[in-house]
């Protein structure tokens, strides 16, 4: 028994040896490492032929590629860039260049035309041109080396010298070098999209131009993968991005841009593609797609639906053609293919067919982390499926909300309950607000559409929710007739209760039942319960409330133990820099509770008239619960 264990111990400890060895053989790139040659960013020329066929077998990466060289086409006979401020960003600019410039070298890639090499040269020498690429909002420095250097590596063999001189010394001196200024480079500790757009952008230009600078270049490219990790840690434990549907497909996408590069010219990705949870967050944006077709839009996201090449590297990383569910209706729908990241979809699906993807069989997913997050639905293929998203965290995350405990629902083809999203920045920025100061009285709380007056949540005395609060989810359970979460609030309402317990179901596959079960401070409140919705509202009684859209209606059903009055509020801007919301009003309802005194508060939001049935609600802590 001692010499087992004796064995093992030692088998232990060459292994741990060995796995040391092995990590410290590949966190560091030399100056010495021999580069492939060009072009040598995500492209060669085997993934160009393979890439040739997909487009011959599969008539939807077809409609992708042809999207691409339509777009090309269209970029030939438009001036060049120019370099044109919007407020204190030039990323307009820089993200129409990568696209342009991207496009452009696909283009000729695929198709050997020396048209496209011709247009992108003028656009890679215009921007090269520019002073600088913005480095005090270094998102546009980010996005714009990343586009030359896509522009320098793919095209390099047909680029004059000249221009491939003047294209690397931009690449440089606007790019590289003020990545390596203190005063420009807060991104690389901070956690979010910043660190994976910037880090990326950045490396593409070391990995295109390093043989000018091997020493530098390496040691940027490690310095990338050092830093990235601080955002990717916020996908851990199941894959909930923190910052959003929107952000997603910003940090994501150019985090995996790095780790595909990284893949291609080293061979390895350092371990960054096994960071807890990343692997997992494809599985997050196909399920935050509602059977509409539109997102759920928490946070700084629009309710629009983005079409994601990023799916594509997760769903050939996985082998599992699954995750383009959405993707392929999509492309059937004829959705405008825009995404200035594109040809990459080209790129990681070469290898996949979507002639034959099936849904998903889970309709139920539930992620935790720092801005946690539910999602049910009745069904994947039925449009008129009912859909619910629940969402916990904090206020205080990344382009985070006073939205916590709200929830969007959606049935018979209808958001009943929505989400106004976020406010263009420029639009407040222009009028003076300083819209990235997150403290409890900041002016981002005033925004109209950004505290919890303006959510599906609650309200207590109309006091906005406490930055410094954070709700997880304390129970779940992916039961086919009662798929449920329930999140603590308690530390979002802290000086006005003791206990905010909000649960979020959906039963029988149809009724959304959300449950709050307060404990009320040692002074009386009001509490506000509040849904917004682009619905005509019509009060029937003092416990019902009909929505109608168009030919559609859905009833909303209160039942609570003290008396509540049912209320509409406007959505009227009601200062000169908040977005106009036509078309939507908040429908709710107030309730006056007692110090000290419990109440417990059900509202069920379903198509079938209330008189026809019997609404009624069990404790939380009866709920059924995953093990």
């Amino acid at each position: 028994m001692k010499k087992n264990q004796l064995i093992t111990i030692s088998c232990t400890i060459i292994t741990l040896f060995c796995s040391t060895i092995a990590v410290g053989q590949s966190k560091e790139i030399d100056s010495t490492f021999k580069m492939p040659s060009h072009p040598r960013l995500l492209i060669s020329h085997d993934l160009e032929k393979q890439i040739l066929e997909n487009v011959k077998r599969d008539a939807r990466f077809k409609q992708i590629h042809q999207a691409i060289l339509s777009e090309a086409n269209h970029v030939l006979n438009k001036p060049v860039l120019e370099r044109v401020m919007i407020g204190k960003r030039l990323l307009d600019v820089s993200r129409e260049a990568l696209k342009r410039i991207y496009y452009l070298s696909y283009a000729f890639r695929l198709s050997h035309d020396k048209k496209y090499v011709a247009r992108a040269e003028k656009e890679l020498l215009a921007v090269s041109g520019f002073k600088d690429w913005n480095p005090s909002h270094f998102l546009d420095v980010g996005e714009m080396t990343m586009a030359l250097s896509i522009g320098y590596d793919w095209l390099y063999q047909d680029l004059p010298q000249s221009t491939r001189s003047i294209v690397a010394l931009a690449i440089l001196e606007k790019g590289i070098q003020p990545s390596t200024n203190n005063k420009y480079n807060n991104w690389l500790n901070i956690t979010n999209n910043w660190n994976q757009v910037c880090n990326a952008g950045i490396s593409f230009g070391a990995i295109a131009t390093f043989e000018e600078h091997p020493a530098l270049s390496a040691k940027l490219i490690n310095r990338a993968i050092k830093s990235v990790i601080l955002p990717m840690q916020q996908y851990a434990p199941d894959g909930a991005y923190p910052e959003g549907y929107g952000y997603w497909e910003y940090g994501t996408s150019f985090n995996v841009m790095f780790i595909s590069a990284l893949g291609g010219v080293f061979h390895q990705d350092f371990g960054l593609s096994t960071a807890p949870g990343f692997l997992k967050t494809a599985d997050y944006l196909a399920n935050m797609t509602a059977p509409s077709g539109k997102p759920f839009n928490y946070s700084d996201s629009r309710a629009v639906a983005e079409f994601n090449p990023a799916l594509f590297w997760f769903a050939s990383k996985l082998n599992d053609p699954g995750l383009l569910w959405v993707t392929k209706k999509q492309l059937d729908e004829q959705m405008p293919l825009q995404n200035r990241l594109l040809p990459s979809a080209m790129l990681w699906g070469a290898k996949l067919s979507l002639n034959d993807i099936q849904p998903k069989t889970a309709h139920f997913w539930i992620g935790n982390g720092p801005n946690p997050v539910a999602l049910m639905r009745s069904s994947w293929t039925d449009p008129l499926a009912t859909f619910v998203g629940f969402k916990g965290g904090s206020p205080g995350v990344s382009h985070g909300h006073m939205d916590v405990g709200s929830f969007i629902m959606e049935s018979q083809g209808v958001r009943w309950a929505m989400d106004f999203g976020m406010q263009e920045y420029e639009s407040l920025e222009s009028k003076g607000i300083n819209l990235w100061d997150s403290k409890q009285n900041a002016a981002r709380w005033k925004i109209f559409r950004y505290n919890n007056l303006a959510h599906n949540t609650l309200s207590i005395d109309s006091t906005f929710q406490l930055v410094k609060g954070n709700a997880a989810f304390i129970s779940s359970a992916d039961n086919g007739l009662f798929m449920n979460a329930v999140a603590d609030l308690s530390s979002l309402y802290a000086d006005k209760l003791k206990k905010s317990i909000r649960g979020v179901a959906l039963i029988n596959k149809k009724t959304v039942l959300i449950r709050d079960e307060i404990t009320v401070g040692n002074t009386d409140v009001t509490l506000r319960w509040s849904m917004v919705t682009p619905a005509t509202v019509h009060i029937i009684d003092k416990h019902t409330i009909e929505l109608s859209y168009k030919s559609k209606k859905c009833y909303l059903f209160v039942d609570a133990q003290s008396e509540v009055k049912m209320k509409t509020w406007s959505t009227d801007p009601g200062t000169d820099y908040d977005a106009k919301n036509p078309g939507t009003s908040i429908v709710g309802f107030e309730v006056r509770l007692k110090a000290d005194s419990e109440e417990a508060i059900s509202v069920f939001l379903d198509a079938g008239k209330p008189s026809q049935k019997s609404f009624s609600a069990k404790p939380i802590a009866s709920w059924p619960k995953n093990k």
